[in-house]
């Protein structure tokens, strides 16, 4: 069950949708490490923050090149990379080690300009079924705006 954070808020800070699962995948600093080390989030300016239990929150700083069209605005695919990548960590941190997911659906809204960086992304699970997780997600800008919310499906697979 999903418990608001602060009044607007939509996803911030959602239960677990299971008791902790002695198998889940630890996402230590390590591990978020890791996730950091990539091409993708250094060219945009992504950093993972936080993965547990279903919840996982990232941090958007653009780049210059993430701003595009218009100056220190990202553009609102970077907004969605942000959102889907989050809300998929978050997804995984349900499974066991070694899985890991796909988005079987995700869908964003945009009801404010991304204009006042940086950006966090808050994720986390509303419902497991089987493999497959819902979650629910939203990017807030410095001042506490939500400038993206969005609700997100994942099939979690295993390991080859």
């Amino acid at each position: 069950m999903c418990r608001l954070a602060a009044p607007g808020s939509v996803a911030a800070h959602c239960g677990s949708p299971d008791p902790p699962d002695p198998t889940a995948v630890d996402f230590d600093d390590a591990h978020v490490a890791r996730l950091n080390d990539n091409p993708l989030y250094r060219a945009l300016g992504i950093r993972v923050e936080s993965v547990s239990a279903g919840k996982a929150q990232a941090t958007l700083s653009p780049t210059t090149s993430a701003c595009w069209p218009m100056p220190d605005q990202p553009h609102g695919g970077v907004l969605f990379t942000l959102l889907d990548t989050t809300t998929a960590w978050a997804a995984m941190s349900l499974g066991e080690n070694g899985e890991g997911c796909v988005t079987v659906d995700c869908s964003i809204q945009y009801p404010a300009p991304a204009r006042h960086a940086p950006f966090t992304c808050i994720a986390a699970a509303t419902r497991r079924a089987g493999r497959t997780v819902f979650m629910r997600a939203e990017v807030l800008d410095a001042q506490g705006t939500p400038v993206a919310l969005g609700q997100a499906t994942f099939r979690l697979v295993k390991a080859k």
